[in-house]
């Protein structure tokens, strides 16, 4: 079983925001797509410290210590770019101003309940920080994560068993093996990747899978 890797995640995952989206990419994972968005589109990259306008991660050498992103990153401004207030840019997010989010996972469930902040481990530290006004403010949410855990359980279940971080939150999920939407009826499996059938990603999910008549195999 070939598995995308992190990049090709990314890059699978950049080919979907459309121009003129506002686009907020959460800490890990989802930050490698700013490297692949084509530079012949207009899209405007969000972050919740209080950035909008940001380009792809800075050549090394050329880092700018004053522009970092929430995941303590080193990014870059476009032309046109600012930075403000985190109480800003926080209105930015609670009020609906945002088009896309994309931000990593624990689980997701059929029904788009999202988990991400916490696996409720007596020792693990509370934060949520900014993801669960991310999950409710942004029109639509964009799941990236693996597909299984190194332990070889599946990511997408019928129901989270980690602190959730929204409630039917989700619109599609990006995995290293397939993309699904999560629609009324669950999760509808819309492209697979690198040869693998249907029936083997169902085998590896414990959830009810419907195979779109218009998916890919890629």
């Amino acid at each position: 079983m070939q598995k995308l890797t992190r990049d090709e995640m990314a890059k699978r995952v950049a080919q979907d925001i459309p121009e003129g989206a506002y686009v907020n990419l959460g800490i890990g994972l989802p930050t490698r797509i700013a490297n692949y968005l084509p530079a012949d589109k207009e899209i405007f990259l969000h972050s919740e410290n209080g950035l909008l306008g940001m380009g792809p991660k800075p050549q090394e050498g050329e880092e700018d210590p004053e522009l970092i992103n929430a995941g303590k990153e080193y990014v870059t401004l476009l032309p046109g770019g600012c930075y403000f207030h985190h109480g800003d840019s926080f209105a930015m997010m609670r009020g609906g101003h945002l088009d896309i989010c994309v931000l990593g996972a624990y689980q997701v469930s059929a029904s788009g309940d999202l988990a991400n902040w916490s696996t409720g481990a007596p020792d693990a530290i509370p934060a949520v920080g900014g993801a669960m006004d991310l999950a409710i403010g942004a029109r639509q949410v964009f799941v990236m994560m693996d597909h299984l855990t190194r332990d070889g359980e599946c990511k997408l279940v019928e129901s989270c068993s980690y602190p959730l971080t929204g409630i039917g939150c989700v619109s599609r999920i990006y995995t290293d093996l397939a993309v699904m939407d999560i629609t009324p009826d669950g999760p509808v499996v819309r492209e697979i990747f690198n040869g693998l059938s249907f029936e083997e990603l169902q085998r590896l999910t414990p959830v009810k899978l419907t195979f779109s008549q218009l998916a890919q195999s890629a």
